[in-house]
């Protein structure tokens, strides 16, 4: 049986391409043993008793573990919930190990470490280098995954720690480590003792070169918690996301910055963003929300004639689809001549702008760029813009405003028809908005 390493399709002979997912060369052979099976009606299972809902004790929300980390306790909806099993991804290099060994750290309470990448010498190193307590931390080779369900149920660890779930093997299943039955068959067995000893578990996973998480789609159906932490290598900055969470909100973020001594909390983005903006032709200032939390970073554009006969468009940080249509939007709406003109944009620090309320600032940039002109004092955009050119309200208009006049930005171009009639008595302090 040929099994599908991206959607875990399944397929009887092999063959280069996915028939479900469409991808190339992800087809790998596996042993499926075969069981002869009774019909329904001979097999003789003893029934078992439900219980009333009512009887059965709420779990506590707060009876979470703190990671003494305000960035990953916001992501992870106050702490790591007991008995939840959590998946951490990233790309290689990307800082993952570091943030688990981090929170490992910071635990208050026994650890139990599981590593199947570093011996115990690079970890232990690792954690030197960290400057973080090690007495209540516990390391373990990286045994079949029956033997280390036997040894969680004897140690009973607070949490536990795998780094990471495609090195795990089996005693069991005659299959090489990170292929999709053995990490499917492996989680499945740490959520059962997960749930069964109220132990929390952190699970370091791997990703392909497409940004998903390596191995079958139900390792992410199996786990509690999903997080990702994302970056771009030449910057310092990590983004520290949350795609599934069930014990709390998904569109919370996490921001830190690679340093020596390893990834430490940024307690105000905003002003790291904009700390080396100057006041040059094509650049803005964009208010971008995220979950909770409303970011200032500065939107760069360049504008300039091409030489080719099909004219460049290129972003980063941003979605290069929706630039395309902003431009037909600014050459249609807004008569820019930008047939002719490769347009660039780029998003300083790291950051990307998902929202549809940063097309004001993408519009914004390519104007000033287009026209060689700065704004005469620093100016935040904020508002979508639809195919008639007309600006729509942004959410969160007023925490936006508020986060502008923290950082002691006093002029702001909103939408004309955001509703400020509930604003507060703070935001009369700033001089100018502009209602476009």
């Amino acid at each position: 049986m040929y099994i599908c390493t991206n959607c875990d399709a399944q397929s009887p002979k092999w063959s280069g391409k996915c028939l479900e997912c469409d991808k190339w060369g992800t087809l790998i052979e596996e042993s499926v043993e075969t069981n002869k099976r009774s019909s329904l009606s001979s097999i003789k299972a003893k029934p078992v008793q439900s219980k009333p809902l009512k009887q059965i004790a709420q779990q506590n929300e707060t009876d979470r573990i703190l990671t003494q980390d305000k960035e990953v306790d916001r992501v992870l909806g106050g702490g790591i919930v007991r008995g939840s099993l959590v998946l951490l991804s990233g790309e290689p290099g990307i800082g993952k190990s570091t943030l688990v060994a981090s929170i490992a750290g910071s635990i208050n309470g026994d650890v139990l470490y599981i590593s199947g990448e570093e011996s115990p010498t690079q970890l232990a190193s690792r954690f030197d280098r960290l400057k973080t307590d090690i007495n209540h931390v516990r390391f373990l080779e990286p045994f079949p995954v029956e033997t280390l369900v036997a040894t969680l149920e004897k140690e009973q660890p607070m949490l536990a720690i795998i780094d990471s779930v495609q090195t795990l093997t089996s005693s069991l299943i005659e299959s090489t480590s990170g292929t999709p039955t053995l990490v499917r068959y492996a989680t499945a067995l740490l959520l059962e003792v997960a749930k069964r000893t109220n132990i929390s578990i952190l699970l370091v996973g791997q990703v392909t070169k497409d940004g998903t998480v390596a191995g079958p789609k139900t390792l992410e159906h199996l786990v509690d918690v999903v997080m990702n932490l994302e970056g771009d290598p030449v910057h310092s900055y990590r983004l520290l996301r949350a795609s599934k969470n069930r014990f709390g909100a998904t569109d919370e973020i996490g921001v830190f910055e690679m340093t020596e001594t390893g990834l430490l909390a940024v307690e105000n983005p905003s002003e790291r963003f904009l700390a080396e903006r100057s006041p040059t032709p094509g650049s803005v200032i964009a208010a971008t929300a995220e979950g909770s939390r409303v970011f200032l970073v500065e939107v760069q554009a360049l504008v300039e004639q091409s030489f080719y006969g099909t004219p460049v468009r290129r972003a980063s940080g941003f979605d290069q689809n929706r630039l395309q249509m902003l431009v037909a939007i600014l050459s249609k709406r807004a008569g820019l001549k930008l047939g002719d003109k490769d347009v660039y944009i780029n998003v300083i620090g790291g950051m990307s702008l998902q929202e549809p309320a940063a097309d004001l600032a993408i519009c914004a940039a390519i104007t000033h760029a287009y026209k060689n002109k700065t704004d005469t004092s620093a100016t935040v955009y904020m508002g979508e813009v639809g195919l008639g050119g007309e600006i729509r309200t942004a959410p969160l208009t007023q925490r936006r405003l508020m986060e502008a006049l923290r950082l002691g930005i006093s002029c702001a171009v909103i939408p004309l028809k955001t509703k400020l009639k509930k604003i507060e008595m703070e935001l009369k302090q700033i001089s100018t908005i502009k209602e476009i």
